[in-house]
């Protein structure tokens, strides 16, 4: 039971940051006036196909107002209330949360794309199943939370024994911490450790993924002993960098494989007389089960495919999905470095003023941040926008021009904006590669990247750029 109760408050927890997240960045990204509407593309979407609340309500004021809600709510199930007063009370409780943040996820296309996305729901989905504090805990809920937590794992491991060559040769950890979405303040020590703890890191990594999670559907001690190498293998994961929520929460679904004898150790314990749950209940349950059951048929084929895809919605409810996780590695480091000028004229001579981001490099003597559990969701898509064209992301056209614009709503989302007295008039984006300083560099400059440009990314605009105003009229961003 007590496993039940640490699951929970994990899970409100997360809940918690994920709407946080949509408080902040869900307008400025996804508004009415963000860098892909949300509004517009609920009109070309039905409502079967991406289901959400705002498919009703297409307002920055149901955004926020449903972001403040969920917030609201996550406290609740962080505190115990939804718990603490009956079942029904409970499953309304995690029910909105799960219907809250699918509206969201639904809503935000690219932006919401990431597979801990879908892990957040389908977890969210069957905590509604868990029965308030007063009730035996329903083991088909606990096996359909512990068969999420295989999947993910296991996903994981076999999308990189499938994909890059450096997970079979034990060499992906070399360039692993450098090249990451977003570095923490130790990616640069772990980088550097010794080249025999990255050979070990992926070897443990091999086991913790490919073996660990066959574990879990034991009895115990073995379901703990699964569980606890799974949280300690996250917990490495977590000091190595910034994976939004996506290692807490996986460390959050492991706690529902841990004894309640090993909670015990840190809590007290309270004499609580448990009740079995309502026959309605437990019916629900085992309808729930045979679906999730069904629902597998898809995941496990692609599990065992030698073309496994590595993160896939099977449904719009986000039930029962695929995931893994860096089945490649990025070889070198690249990075979108956007920059502005307010003179008149472009020449050689002209002065570039450099946006920073609040997460990902940009200022090579800045010591790269501590961001998750909490997400930075343009950074992380300035990381993707690297890899291809800026032609492939055209949210990404629509940002430089809301820079232009000076737009308050997107400067928000940086770190700190280079035009205080007003908009720049042009704008460009350069192509820089990155690379941890080494320690001697590090000890003799002070800084943490060494940078060196290589390629103009998007040539300087201003709004008034034929192409760049045409482009974006056409999309209706002006």
């Amino acid at each position: 039971m007590l496993s039940r109760a640490a699951f929970q408050r994990g899970l409100a927890l997360v809940y918690l940051i994920a709407f946080l997240v949509a408080l902040n960045q869900f307008r400025p990204l996804l508004g009415e006036k963000g860098l892909l509407p949300a509004p517009k593309y609920l009109q070309e979407v039905g409502f079967r196909d991406s289901p959400t609340l705002f498919y009703f309500f297409p307002k920055d004021a149901a955004f926020t107002t449903a972001a403040w809600l969920g917030i609201a709510i996550a406290c609740l199930a962080l505190l115990g209330l939804s718990e603490r007063y009956g079942t029904w009370l409970s499953v309304l409780i995690w029910a909105m949360l799960w219907i809250l943040y699918m509206s969201f996820v639904n809503a935000g296309q690219i932006f919401y794309a990431f597979g801990w996305e879908s892990i957040l729901l389908e977890a969210g989905f069957f905590a509604m199943f868990l029965g308030a504090a007063d009730v035996t805990v329903p083991k088909i809920s606990i096996w359909m939370l512990r068969w999420v937590l295989f999947r993910v794992m296991l996903g994981a491991g076999l999308i990189k024994l499938r994909g890059d060559p450096c997970w079979r040769d034990f060499t992906c950890l070399d360039d692993y911490y450098e090249t990451q979405p977003i570095p923490n303040p130790l990616s640069w020590y772990f980088h550097w450790a010794p080249q025999w703890t990255h050979r070990a890191g992926v070897g443990f990594n091999h086991f913790a993924e490919l073996i660990v999670p066959f574990g879990y559907f034991l009895p115990q001690p073995f379901s703990s002993i699964a569980g606890i190498l799974t949280i300690v293998f996250q917990g490495f994961i977590m000091a190595s960098g910034n994976l939004s929520w996506l290692n807490l929460l996986t460390i959050v679904l492991a706690l529902t494989t841990l004894d309640d004898r090993i909670f015990a150790l840190f809590i007290p314990a309270r004499d609580t007389a448990f009740r079995e749950p309502h026959v309605l209940f437990k019916s629900a349950i085992v309808v729930v089960g045979l679906l999730v059951a069904y629902l597998s048929i898809d995941p496990i084929r692609n599990m065992i495919s030698p073309s496994q895809v590595m993160n896939q919605s099977y449904n719009p409810l986000h039930l029962v999905g695929t995931y893994g996780a860096f089945g490649s590695i990025t070889r070198p480091r690249y990075e979108v470095i956007v920059e502005g000028t307010d003179e008149a004229a472009i020449s050689s001579s002209t002065k570039w003023r450099e946006y920073e981001f609040k997460g990902k490099p940009g200022d090579p003597g800045r010591i790269p941040p501590q961001i998750a559990p909490y997400h930075l969701r343009l950074d992380w898509l300035m990381w993707f926008a690297a890899f291809s064209d800026y032609r492939q992301h055209p949210w990404f056209m629509h940002f430089l021009a809301k820079l232009l614009q000076g737009d308050p709503q997107t400067l928000g989302l940086l770190r700190a904006n280079p035009f205080p007295n007003g908009a720049p008039r042009y704008i460009r984006a350069e192509l820089y590669e990155y690379h941890f300083t080494t320690p001697a560099e590090r000890k003799r400059t002070g800084l943490w990247w060494n940078r060196r440009r290589v390629d103009r990314y998007f040539p300087p605009v201003s709004l008034q750029t034929p192409i760049f105003r045409d482009f974006l009229e056409g999309m209706g961003w002006l």
